[in-house]
């Protein structure tokens, strides 16, 4: 028995170790490409080690597009977003889950309909509208919305956690004299750290990496983020292919160090958000 048990934990290693190669040899391929001449790239003899270090290649791809402009512009534009979300979801969640409302419940569900909406379906009429008000080419159609419920999923995952908290807690403030904003502010923020930094890690992760929202309202260089910044490197013709893996190497260090350094408030935090009624 004990044979068998060593057998499947070598088996249960072996395909653990092997998944994890797959997943991180696309970002090995990229960092092997940031740093290998662009005729290295096409070559037909395949190189799993780098044939060159060009580490060049890094100084030219942050000095060929103004990359100090787009990483404060998309800086702005996350910090800005992660504000409103967690101001605004977290008293929406507090409403559906702390508040006794007549059909809340079935308001929540019929909200919650709402995302089964695919993207598609939303952009252009988005667009129209922040056209209308005259908007667009400016950070608020990208930013304003987070402060505005701050997104369903988020709102549905602080409801969860705020279930959980016993209620007990919210008619002991309410004999000493709190009200529900001191009870909000007070007492369900400070427990529920793990489910707000989840949320929080979300909307940076989201807005960080986002390409679509800014590619859509977004036309002058001097306000493009990232992404669109990245985007730059793509020609009519060609695409300078070495210098835009340096550039993303870059850029996705902030996200790697944070999910690095919060992933353990992460996991805690999903695992502590179960699905209650």
């Amino acid at each position: 028995m004990k044979k068998n048990s060593n057998i499947a934990n070598i088996l249960i290693y072996i395909i653990l170790i092997t998944g994890a190669v797959l997943c991180a040899f696309p970002f090995y391929w990229m960092l092997r490409t940031a740093v290998v001449g662009a005729g290295s790239i096409f070559s037909p003899d395949i190189q799993i080690l780098p044939p060159e270090f060009l580490l060049d290649n890094f100084k030219n791809a942050l000095t060929a597009q103004p990359f100090g402009t787009y990483f404060i512009n998309t800086t702005i534009v996350t910090v800005l977003n992660i504000i409103g979300v967690l101001l605004t979801s977290s008293l929406c969640a507090y409403g559906f889950s702390r508040l006794d409302w007549p059909g809340r419940d079935k308001v929540f569900g019929v909200m919650m309909t709402a995302l089964m909406l695919p993207l598609a379906v939303l952009m252009i009429p988005h667009f129209i509208g922040w056209s209308y008000l005259g908007l667009t080419d400016t950070f608020a159609p990208i930013t304003i919305p987070a402060y505005f419920g701050g997104g369903l999923f988020n709102i549905f995952l602080l409801r969860q956690f705020f279930l959980g908290i016993p209620k007990e807690m919210d008619e002991a403030a309410f004999v000493d004299g709190a009200n529900h904003w001191k009870i909000y502010w007070n007492i369900i923020l400070p427990l529920s750290k793990q489910s707000l930094i989840v949320v929080g890690l979300f909307t940076f992760l989201n807005n960080w990496n986002d390409y679509l929202a800014p590619m859509i309202y977004l036309s002058s260089e001097k306000k493009f983020t990232l992404m669109l910044g990245l985007n730059q490197f793509m020609g009519g013709y060609n695409a300078q292919w070495n210098l835009m893996m340096a550039a993303v190497t870059v850029v996705v260090i902030p996200s790697l160090v944070l999910y690095l350094f919060a992933q353990k408030y992460f996991i805690e935090g999903i695992a502590m958000t179960g699905v209650k009624g």
